[in-house]
């Protein structure tokens, strides 16, 4: 067990319903204790995606039901060590953090946009989370030391999806 204080990490999106939440509990989760982990948007819809809770109780035994939507102005005064956006939109409108935290952006598709019945659009959530946890992992099994703006920043480039060039943002 450690007595550092852990990293202060947030991560944003635009809606702060689907993909900024599933990168909040799966850090949380993963992390250990190791990050304090928050969730974010731009402009926050108000409400959790009910496929994002349901993502992160089924398939990795998390329960998000706690979770909700909220604004990034609940956070501006923190000071964060890496904050990192999930989504293209977020990026290019994030703010300036005080601090300079390492800001990263792992872009994901937007599993709230999927269209079909609710088991198609589950398992757009289930790809798009697992595409979030797998960064997870990696950001999760860098070392203090290693804990870099380049190597954070590089974990966006990993595990694209596949077929992810035309999928919305």
């Amino acid at each position: 067990m450690t007595t550092k204080t852990p990293y202060k990490v947030l991560i944003l999106c635009t809606g702060n319903s689907a993909r900024s939440v599933l990168g909040e509990y799966l850090l949380r989760e993963k992390g250990r204790g190791r990050f304090e982990v928050h969730s974010a948007g731009s402009h926050p819809t108000g409400r959790v995606n009910p496929l994002a809770v349901r993502t992160l109780r089924e398939k990795y035994g998390i329960d998000a039901s706690g979770a909700r939507s909220k604004s990034w102005n609940e956070f501006k005064a923190v000071k964060f060590d890496f904050v990192i956006t999930v989504c293209d939109n977020a990026k290019e409108a994030c703010p300036i953090w005080p601090g300079a935290p390492v800001m990263a952006h792992w872009g994901s598709p937007d599993p709230a946009g999927a269209e079909g019945g609710e088991e198609e659009k589950f398992r757009v959530f289930v790809n798009v989370a697992s595409q979030i946890a797998r960064r997870v992992d990696l950001f999760c099994a860098f070392s203090d030391d290693k804990l870099t703006a380049l190597a954070v920043r590089d974990i966006g480039e990993q595990f694209k999806l596949e077929g992810e060039a035309g999928m919305k943002r």
